[in-house]
């Protein structure tokens, strides 16, 4: 059972105060991480930046400041659901990136459908006792052929 939502949303790079351009950010989320969301940056000149941090830390990100560390999200302004600023840092480098909120939520939306928030768990077991009944079958069949 390995599937997998995808989406692509432009985002904004916030290089500073007056200077921000958009870039594709693709948004993916897979069972067999069930925890996790990916978004895959495409700077221009650069090789795709990958960032993994928890599904539960966008979601809440999206109605109140979250995240501590590596990344941050939050909207923009807390009481409007128009956009959502995402902060990933590494030491003393930082970016910004700013989204509207509506394709998050759609694609958090979808995410949820394939696995429900605090489903992930159940997931990840029957996960491991499908690849030990698979294993077990495979031995079976080895050793009578």
């Amino acid at each position: 059972m390995r599937e997998s939502v995808q989406a692509e949303v432009m985002m904004s790079f916030l290089v500073s105060e007056e200077l921000s351009f958009r870039i594709p950010v693709e948004l993916r989320y897979e069972t067999c991480d069930p925890y996790a969301v990916r978004l895959t940056f495409h700077l221009p000149g650069d090789a795709p930046v990958t960032w993994a941090f928890g599904r539960e830390l966008l979601i809440d990100g999206v109605g109140r400041p979250c995240g501590e560390g590596d990344v941050r999200v939050s909207p923009v302004e807390p009481e409007s659901l128009g956009d959502v600023l995402i902060r990933l840092q590494v030491g003393a480098d930082q970016a910004l990136f700013r989204s509207s909120t509506a394709p998050l939520v759609a694609f958090l939306d979808r995410t949820d459908k394939l696995v429900p928030l605090g489903q992930e768990g159940a997931l990840a077991e029957f996960d491991a006792h499908l690849d030990e009944a698979l294993d077990r079958i495979l031995a079976e069949e080895q050793s009578a052929g």
